[in-house]
């Protein structure tokens, strides 16, 4: 899909790699570049910058997706491409609080449902549209010392697999974002974590993947392509592969190898 004359909406577009988006979708041309996040005066900066329009969003929150949504497909017009791309991430275990849990699991996951339930049917009932979802390279791998977010980024891929193999004979397309390290206030203050072993990239080559993908109406986008080739090592011997992260793990844990 060409982003040329499009309406595009982009949550999480006040910084990183939302903001890189809805820069890049201008620059290629879209119609209306719709930026939502939490931080609405952040959002209202880059849509002044590009021309768009800014919503403050909480995509932790039903009801704001929804609204989101319909004031969007009302006053705007119909919403060619949903970039569902606001995340957060907390380290530990099963000892995170439920309350951490339930809010990591609405923001990473449901934030993702939520935005289909609304759009898919819109989307189908005139021929298509374009969801794009970002994820994680923790959500095909995982995630050391924080399962959370690995868990989270999991449901992530799954949710957009199963949106793809339902609903791509309606006419939607699916692709979803499965970075490692980009420099955003995510990685902040970590530029050594374990997500950064094959570099930090800079949330405009996340951007680049994602448009390159989207023309191409590719599923996965991978802007570290290692990636895929860890993908192929779990998938080719998984109990080598969980031992190669239990190293990974005594790493950057601080246990020694």
């Amino acid at each position: 899909m060409e982003i040329k004359d499009r309406i595009v909406v982009v949550t999480g577009a006040a910084s990183g790699i939302g903001r890189a988006l809805a820069q890049r979708f201008a620059k290629d041309g879209a119609k209306r570049v719709i930026c939502a996040d939490l931080n609405g005066d952040g959002a209202k900066v880059v849509a002044d910058e590009i021309g768009g329009r800014a919503f403050t969003t909480n995509v932790g929150k039903e009801d704001d997706i929804k609204t989101l949504i319909e004031t969007v497909e009302a006053e705007e017009g119909p919403i060619d491409l949903f970039c569902s791309n606001a995340g957060i991430g907390y380290g530990g275990g099963a000892e995170v609080s439920n309350e951490r849990w339930q809010r990591i699991w609405d923001i990473n996951v449901m934030a993702h449902v939520w935005a289909a339930r609304y759009l898919v049917p819109l989307m189908s009932a005139r021929g298509g549209g374009y969801l794009l979802n970002t994820a994680s390279a923790a959500g095909l791998l995982s995630q050391v010392g924080s399962a959370p977010y690995a868990v989270t980024k999991h449901a992530a891929v799954a949710l957009a697999e199963w949106l793809s193999l339902t609903h791509g004979d309606d006419g939607i397309k699916v692709s979803v974002l499965c970075p490692q390290a980009v420099r955003t206030a995510m990685t902040a203050g970590n530029p050594d974590g374990v997500a950064s072993v094959d570099g930090m990239l800079e949330p405009e080559d996340a951007a680049e993947a994602c448009v390159r993908a989207i023309e191409a109406e590719t599923f996965l986008v991978l802007p570290h392509p290692q990636v895929l080739d860890y993908m192929r090592r779990k998938t080719d011997n998984y109990d080598r592969w969980l031992g190669g992260m239990r190293k990974l793990n005594r790493k950057f844990s601080g246990r020694a190898l």
